[in-house]
């Protein structure tokens, strides 16, 4: 039987980032388990977008905090994640998200985020090679960015393990049992007991809960992406469309790495890639970007968005649940929102720290009614 302070469920970036600020918060005898290896599950699927432009003034707040930690967190941690600062550009196709960018842009605005409002013909003094046609306006934020999310996992996993965390890899979970204070989770490598237990599972985080007799109100859906072959530099910012169900940026190699959504996709943990994504992602992508048109395609994959029923995510406890906590459901936004909800979580189980992120953020928004849908999300 092995003993910690706290054992964390999950090794994407949620989890290890959580693992580093407990850490860092002076709680050490800490241990992350791991069903795969670290990031194989969304984090190492997504696009790697880091940015500030939503609908709901809790996530902009959030968001703005968690930007200045991607921009300093190759100098904390030690470690290059490939941090680049190229804004993000979001066309607008119809005039019903015209009217929400509007909307969007006062409200950012009015929190102090540097965004631009711009025409159809405006984008091209952005990117060029952008094909503005069928644009009614786009916003664009120069302090978004984009960072490498295996090299952001991998920093924050040796940043935790050189504070004397512990780290199991290939280790699935196959029971918790409460044992009176503490909970007993059984695994493969050993049973391990516990008076805290973190729930940070990604698209597994329903059957983790379950365990423990949570129903939590998230369900996984499969999001497909691929990369092509590498480019010369062209693309500073990630460019998304919420109306136009695309995004894309360019990598540190100079792949262009993009994806979308489908809203015919029937839920479920799926991982299989499909050629109907093949086929419409590539003509939207060289529709907007004609430049594009003849680049190979190099492979193609999908992860899972862990959509809640207002596509926030829920971090936090759960009353009645004494030492559970869950940060879950990110609605594809965990690698953006992750490493700054994951230190405010760990301020809150450390130091009892209650932030507006945590009542903001808290299971308990479902039971009591007061949700606010986000609607920036592709």
């Amino acid at each position: 039987m092995t003993t910690k302070d706290a054992v964390i469920i999950g090794g994407g970036i949620v989890g290890v980032s959580l693992l580093y600020y407990l850490a860092r918060n002076g709680m050490r005898n800490v241990l992350l388990i791991e069903r795969n290896y670290l990031g194989s599950g969304a984090t190492g699927r997504c696009g790697g977008g880091i940015r500030q432009q939503w609908s709901t003034e809790i996530n902009i707040k959030l968001a703005m905090l968690g930007r200045e930690i991607f921009a300093n967190l190759s100098d904390e941690l030690g470690h290059d994640i490939e941090w680049h600062s190229g804004g993000y550009l979001i066309p607008v196709y119809t005039e019903e998200f015209a009217q929400q960018a509007r909307k969007n842009i006062e409200l950012q605005r009015k929190l102090g985020l540097e965004v631009e409002l711009l025409k159809p013909e405006e984008i091209k003094s952005i990117v060029p090679q952008f094909n503005p046609a069928d644009v009614i306006l786009a916003t664009y934020c120069p302090t978004d960015g984009h960072a490498n999310p295996f090299k952001t996992v991998f920093a924050y996993a040796k940043a935790a393990q050189a504070l004397g965390t512990e780290i199991w890899e290939y280790c699935e979970v196959q029971s918790i049992n409460r044992k009176g204070t503490c909970y007993e989770i059984l695994t493969p490598h050993d049973t391990v007991a516990t008076p805290i237990l973190v729930n940070a599972a990604g698209g597994w985080a329903n059957i983790i809960a379950k365990m423990i007799g949570i129903e939590l109100p998230t369900t996984p859906y499969r999001h497909e992406i691929l990369v092509t072959e590498p480019v010369e530099h062209f693309l500073d910012p990630l460019i998304i469309s919420f109306d136009g169900d695309y995004y894309f940026r360019q990598e540190h190699n100079g792949g262009i790495v993009g994806g979308m959504g489908n809203p015919d996709e029937p839920p479920g943990i799926n991982h299989r890639s499909s050629l109907h994504f093949l086929i419409e992602f590539s003509h939207k992508l060289a529709k907007a970007m004609p430049i594009l048109r003849d680049v190979r395609i190099i492979r193609q994959w999908a992860g899972l968005y862990l959509m809640s029923p207002d596509s926030q995510h829920i971090m936090g406890d759960i009353n009645g649940i004494d030492g559970y906590y869950q940060i879950v459901g990110f609605s594809g936004h965990g690698f953006m929102l992750g490493p700054i909800s994951s230190k405010l979580l760990a301020d809150y189980i450390t130091d009892g720290k209650r932030s507006e992120f945590i009542d903001a953020f808290s299971y308990r928004r479902f039971e009591e009614g007061t949700i606010q849908k986000e609607v920036s999300v592709v």
